[in-house]
């Protein structure tokens, strides 16, 4: 059984990870297809470690794409073989940085208490 990819939506109905995308894919549409390529393999539990994904801390991982510019995608697995994609960055650094890291935290904070009971 594979698992289920699930955008994470605000509770106005927007969703970041899609804007991100969307906006990769006008910028860099080679970034945008590996990125596209690695949530097609997280639907498979045997890509679930590096160089593709890893954990960051607090249940959070990252989809990571090596490009110009790194490219990253922050997530979290939910019961039931779901994955909870929740913010998009590029950056240089090799690491996310504390502001990115806040705003996927709060993100999954929201998701859960909307969401689970």
């Amino acid at each position: 059984m594979e698992f289920a990819i699930e955008f994470y939506e605000t509770r106005s109905g927007a969703c970041p990870v899609q804007d991100f995308l969307d906006g990769l894919k006008e910028s860099d549409p080679g970034d945008f297809a590996a990125v596209m390529a690695g949530l097609a393999k997280l639907r498979n539990r045997h890509y679930h470690s590096p160089p593709l994904s890893k954990p960051i801390g607090d249940d959070l991982f990252e989809l990571r794409h090596v490009g110009k510019l790194n490219s990253r995608v922050l997530y979290f697995f939910v019961r039931g073989k779901r994955i909870i994609m929740l913010h998009g960055v590029r950056n240089k650094a090799k690491s996310i940085a504390p502001r990115d890291r806040k705003v996927a935290l709060d993100r999954k904070r929201d998701w859960h208490a909307r969401f689970t009971q």
